[in-house]
């Protein structure tokens, strides 16, 4: 959770995941799901920014809301990320899985095996969607993730982002051009890019309306969905009991430039098309929105 680049503030280091991953060896996981209420409520009494940037977010979700409903619902936000994150850890650790509910996967199946591209795989800050990469084995595709490098040193070594394993790479926006070269590459291979569509950071945008208010949304996905003539494919994934996910792979937005005169204006029609499919994930599962910044606000 942090509002920019040059002043990000860490949260989670080496003591704190020490002792939940104490914890779940002790407790189990519904057990360790119970330590983060005293803890989350910590962070909602003493941590100003996090509420803030939170609060941005629920205000615009929950327009009906009181302010302590809205207080409320930020805490609910903290607890589900916490989850969230003792989820991934689970995982990783090799402690357990999740059963997961996978919707879409033979349409993409069909997708993949009628083309000699790959396709670009869209994700946003909402559910678990490093814990839902682990559902696309089956797809029998190397997925390579193009993303900033991971700076939190205590949350890569407990969760392992930005390791090289198995079937998942990293390909670093930090390259030459981004990274655009070798996610173009990755694609016409046949392979699978996933890339984060849900904040610009310093990346070219164009703005779409989410939760009422213009937002702007990065569009590199689909220029290089576009270029490599591919689909995007968008991943969200949704923790719906203790033990199961659903993972979405359903939406499909196939970014074309029918001449340069419409390109820009294409572009645009694709992002707004993956804003309202947020869109309809918020409204779905409100508390499992994970961006944790103010994204209405310009510069961010």
């Amino acid at each position: 959770m942090s509002q920019g680049k040059d002043a990000v503030k860490k949260r989670g280091n080496k003591l704190g995941f020490w002792f939940f991953q104490a914890s779940l060896r002790i407790f189990g996981l519904a057990g360790t799901y119970g330590l983060l209420y005293p803890v989350c409520l910590y962070y909602l009494l003493c941590d100003r920014t996090a509420v803030s940037v939170s609060m941005a977010y629920i205000k615009r979700r929950f327009k009906d809301h009181n302010a302590f409903q809205k207080i409320c619902e930020v805490y609910r936000l903290f607890i589900q990320q916490g989850k969230n994150l003792i989820d991934r850890y689970y995982v990783v650790s090799g402690q357990g899985q999740f059963d997961t509910e996978l919707y879409g996967y033979d349409k993409i199946k069909t997708l993949l095996n009628t083309s000699q591209k790959g396709a670009i795989l869209l994700t946003a800050h909402v559910g678990n969607w490093q814990l839902a990469m682990t559902a696309l084995k089956k797809l029998g595709k190397t997925v390579y993730l193009l993303m900033r490098p991971e700076d939190n040193i205590a949350v890569k070594e407990a969760l392992g982002i930005d390791s090289e394993k198995e079937n998942v790479k990293i390909i670093s926006t930090e390259n030459f051009l981004g990274g655009v070269i070798e996610a173009m590459d990755a694609v016409n291979k046949g392979h699978i890019v996933s890339i984060m569509g849900d904040r610009p950071y310093e990346y070219s945008s164009v703005e779409a309306s989410f939760l009422g208010e213009k937002v702007s949304f990065p569009y590199g996905a689909f220029s290089i969905a576009a270029a490599a003539r591919c689909p995007v494919v968008v991943l969200l994934s949704a923790k719906v009991s203790t033990k199961k996910y659903i993972i979405d792979i359903s939406h499909v937005i196939e970014p074309r430039y029918s001449s340069k005169a419409k390109k820009q204006e294409e572009i645009k029609g694709c992002v707004r098309e993956f804003a309202g499919i947020l869109e309809d994930y918020v409204a779905r599962y409100p508390s499992q929105w994970f961006v944790f910044h103010d994204i209405w606000k310009r510069n961010n």
